[in-house]
């Protein structure tokens, strides 16, 4: 593994992307997703060949959610996975990003003023989620682990917020371990990707945080024991696209100090639209 480990921070580009705390990266991820916000989507598509919703899919299908359910998309950018739970039939979904920009485009997609609409945007830290614990029957995100500045307490913010039995399921990249595709990923995340990341987004530097913070990140291995320290239980993850995205999914068992909120408890912290 420090092999590996080695291999990518050496391949991959080589800015520094030090933050000395997690407020200083917060504010570097706020202002990098508020660039890239209107290409946001197209890039999804361009970088996974198109693939990237079916994962969403599949997070949401992991997540356990079913019809009526209350859900919570932490992270949400353009609220793609918000949506694929509402096709899920979810009850009541909370879509929640810190960055306002990317909610303005997710706005464009979810049609808040449909009377049938049942997404709700809105604004919030991953670190200090403004919801009574016990709150959702599943917590969802993508593609945003890597970009919190402390990650042991994102999750346990996902999970404190997690009814009892319910789930959190996470959508991330990740290393593939395959000798041949890791040199073919290595090369196409740290040489192509920001190229192409500059032309069509204008934020060259954007993606080339993207494959930093994919080779400094923890192992699916690892990602599992930080969300069962987080409290969750029966811990499991899967890969997709040659090993280069990870789905991991864990319930959590116990209550949080708190009683088990109803979707109507809920509706004095979402905003009208």
């Amino acid at each position: 593994m420090l092999t590996l480990n080695f291999y990518f921070k050496k391949t991959m580009p080589q800015n520094s992307f030090k933050f000395a705390t997690s407020e200083q990266k917060a504010d570097y991820v706020q202002d990098m997703f508020s660039r890239i916000a209107p290409r946001y989507d197209l890039m999804n598509r361009v970088m996974t060949l198109g693939r990237d919703q079916s994962w969403r899919r599949l997070v949401v299908k992991r997540a356990g959610i079913q019809p009526g359910a209350c859900v919570l998309d932490i992270a949400t950018g353009t609220a793609d996975i918000a949506l694929a739970a509402q096709k899920a039939q979810a009850g009541l979904v909370v879509a929640a990003d810190f960055s306002y920009t990317m909610l303005k485009y997710a706005r464009r997609k979810i049609k808040p003023w449909k009377k049938e609409n049942n997404v709700h945007l809105v604004t919030a830290d991953g670190l200090h989620l403004p919801f009574p614990s016990n709150s959702f029957d599943a917590v969802v995100t993508g593609f945003s682990l890597r970009n919190v500045g402390d990650l042991d307490a994102f999750l346990r913010e996902m999970t404190r917020v997690t009814k009892p039995g319910g789930k959190v399921a996470c959508l991330e990249i990740t290393r593939p371990r395959h000798p041949k595709f890791r040199n073919f990923f290595a090369w196409y995340f740290g040489k192509v990707v920001p190229k192409i990341g500059g032309l069509i987004s204008g934020a060259a530097d954007a993606y080339t945080y993207l494959p930093h913070s994919v080779a400094i990140f923890v192992t699916p291995e690892e990602l599992r024991v930080r969300m069962e320290d987080a409290g969750l239980n029966n811990v499991a993850f899967e890969t997709r696209m040659l090993g280069t995205v990870a789905i991991h999914a864990g319930t959590k068992l116990r209550a949080t100090n708190a009683a088990t909120k109803t979707r109507h408890d809920l509706a004095k912290f979402l905003p009208t639209d």
